[in-house]
């Protein structure tokens, strides 16, 4: 199917699966009911899924293929972002140009960081596009204040004027040839209720996009020598090939992916400010990776869902649910076990972020996908072993 293997198709259909049914999927729970905390169907939540799931996907490009790990890629996803803000406060609010100009913008960023940053390998690497991403930062921040407003950011506003129409009251909204993308229909079936939003599932459309051409990019024979600057660049020199060029084309593909996150980003929400180009966004897609499963297809969607659910349900749990959980306990253990669990979630819930990565990377070095492996391996053994005893148990003829 489309040029990809079987195996290739079952998982590109799972991801379908996923992207349709992520309403019912993460709405579990009846409404007003105390599980309810940890529903996670609304629009905004899901949008971010896919949108960090494409940057993901994106840096893992780059890190999971040749092992360069880039600090910096943070850039890159607020390049894109600024890029299509301006497209949408000169151009249109139609959000196809302006995702389409922060792709190119950000290719065109990382094509030049790529060339300098490039030339060290290594930790060295890393630490230049720190500098190039804290550099841009800086520059967003304070320096360039007429074209990136500076700390307050940009947002559309009704004094804009775009080519082809624009906000004639208050904040101008990005829209799809006239469809808003926070268009919604709500559906409500007995305690549950549905959110369909018209935002999610275009940004669904692009995570779906994007996960095909890293299928190929992966399978292709550009993929096959990325894996080799990885496993060793100077046989790679010694047969007359030249892993600097692939790299670069990776470092630029992985930056584009980053654009095509920060256009998303700001089709969803018109509005973007200097904080999505600092380091710890950088880190933070790092993170994704790593905990999903670096080098693997499904494990940086895997991951950027898993922290963005710990960022945007865990941390809302406060002391007040937690005693209506425990609730039925004698009141002197309610207290301590509500003292004992309150500083992993709320505020503290990079606490148990952290503790859940040093766990993954002890004990699952290729992530959540290789926890995903070991599981069904295991079943499979067990299926296996059941089989052979029923044969054993067979009567000969």
């Amino acid at each position: 199917m489309f040029g990809l293997t079987k195996k290739d198709s079952t998982l590109m259909l799972i991801v379908f699966g996923l992207v349709m049914l992520a309403p019912f999927l993460l709405n579990p729970f009846p409404e007003g009911s105390a599980m309810a905390q940890f529903n996670a169907g609304y629009p905004d939540l899901m949008q971010r899924f896919v949108i960090f799931g494409i940057f993901a996907v994106g840096f893992n490009l780059l890190f999971g293929l040749t092992g360069y790990l880039s600090f910096g890629h943070a850039a890159f996803l607020g390049i894109g972002s600024y890029a299509a803000i301006w497209s949408m406060k000169l151009v249109t609010l139609n959000v196809i140009p302006g995702i389409l100009v922060a792709i190119v913008v950000a290719g065109a960023f990382a094509l030049v960081v790529g060339f300098v940053s490039l030339r060290r390998s290594g930790i060295y690497f890393s630490i230049l596009t720190l500098a190039f991403a804290q550099m841009m930062f800086a520059m967003a921040y304070s320096v360039l204040t007429p074209i990136t407003g500076g700390e307050t950011g940009l947002q559309i506003k009704n004094t804009d004027t775009p080519l082809f129409g624009g906000p004639e009251t208050g904040i101008g909204r990005a829209n799809l040839f006239g469809a808003e993308m926070g268009n919604s229909y709500e559906l409500t079936l007995g305690n549950h209720l549905f959110t369909f939003n018209l935002g999610y599932y275009i940004a669904g459309f692009f995570l779906l996009l994007a996960f095909y051409l890293s299928i190929r990019i992966f399978r292709s024979p550009f993929g096959i020598m990325l894996r080799a600057v990885k496993s060793n660049q100077q046989r790679m020199n010694y047969t007359g090939l030249t892993p600097k060029r692939y790299t670069l084309s990776a470092f630029v593909i992985s930056g584009m992916y980053a654009g095509l996150a920060g256009g998303l980003m700001v089709a969803m929400d018109t509005q973007v400010g200097p904080e999505r180009m600092f380091w710890t966004a950088s880190g933070e897609v790092v993170i994704m990776t790593i905990l999903g499963g670096a080098g693997t297809l499904l494990g940086p969607v895997l991951g950027a869902g898993m922290i963005k659910y710990m960022e945007n349900i865990i941390s809302k749990i406060n002391k007040d649910i937690l005693h209506e959980w425990f609730a039925f306990l004698p009141d002197g253990l309610e207290d301590v076990i509500v003292s004992m669990v309150y500083p992993f979630i709320g505020k503290g819930w990079h606490l148990t972020m952290g503790i859940l990565f040093m766990l993954v990377v002890i004990f699952l070095p290729g992530g959540l996908v290789e926890g995903g492996q070991r599981i069904a391996k295991l079943f499979r053994r067990n299926k296996t072993a059941d089989t052979q005893d029923a044969t054993s148990r067979t009567p000969a003829e």
